[in-house]
């Protein structure tokens, strides 16, 4: 059976050969992937608001890819849309941080026990690549990349799973883990390879049991700091309809001014 790159490119055959380069993308991807970068990568900030006319202006796109993208955006939980009056990006509270970490901690490690036991040398090699770059970025101390190869390196595992449930279950969650890797970009990077490390070791030698362990601990011992720097940041007060009245119609221009 194919399985999917896990960067989002081609799609890797198991026998070593390469299928089709994906067709363009909609407007509409190309506008939820753009809105999701500058969400997650923290250009637009927990409770801002979305305004509609300017986002589409930006974007060069009409309203309606613009209005899907946001919708799929909403499901991923990244958005809170408030019907006939607009968008914010969603308030990210402690509680949603604790909720994030509450289903790592059990799909996770799952999926890490189920990677150790059906990784092949191709898996491997992702797992190593994602190592690397997380590596070489906290080398130049480039957090967006740092954050960024972390949740890459969780992404291949889901993936090496090899069960489309749980992928399926997990998928959505993807943005909101790279979210939290930024927010909690204090956190120490160098902590994080380390353990990282030990857990592409334990799937590398197919330890089932060591790999379901190192998992559970490593995602575990992010609850506590993140639950202490989301205090920092969270906006529990927001109230969508509020922020999203008619009148803030500008709030949009002025924080990305």
């Amino acid at each position: 059976m194919p399985r999917a790159d896990y960067r989002g490119g081609v799609q890797e055959q198991k026998d070593g050969a390469v299928a089709d380069e994906p067709a363009k993308k909609s407007l509409r991807d190309q506008a939820y992937e753009e809105l999701r970068d500058r969400i997650i990568d923290l250009r637009l900030s927990p409770g801002q608001r979305l305004v509609e006319r300017d986002l589409a202006t930006e974007l060069a796109i009409s309203r309606i890819p613009l209005r899907e993208a946001l919708q799929m955006l909403e499901r991923e939980g990244l958005v809170v849309i408030v019907p006939r009056q607009g968008a914010i990006v969603a308030p990210f509270t402690v509680t949603d941080v604790r909720d994030l970490f509450d289903v790592r901690e059990s799909l996770e490690v799952l999926a890490a026990r189920l990677a150790a036991e059906r990784a092949e040398p191709a898996d491997l090699t992702a797992l190593r690549a994602q190592l690397t770059a997380a590596r070489q970025a906290t080398a130049r101390g480039d957090q967006a990349a740092i954050a960024a190869a972390n949740a890459g390196f969780h992404a291949v595992i889901v993936e090496v799973s090899g069960n489309p449930l749980l992928q399926s279950l997990l998928r959505p969650l993807e943005s909101r883990v790279r979210w939290l890797f930024h927010l909690t970009k204090e956190r120490d990077p160098g902590t994080q390879c380390d353990e990282h490390e030990a857990l592409y070791a334990a799937i590398a030698a197919h330890d089932c049991d060591a790999a379901a362990e190192i998992a559970y601990r490593h995602v575990a011992s992010g609850r506590e700091p993140s639950l202490a720097l989301s205090a920092q940041w969270s906006m529990p007060d927001i109230d969508p309809v509020s922020a999203t009245r008619t009148r803030q119609r500008g709030s949009h221009r002025e924080k990305t001014a």
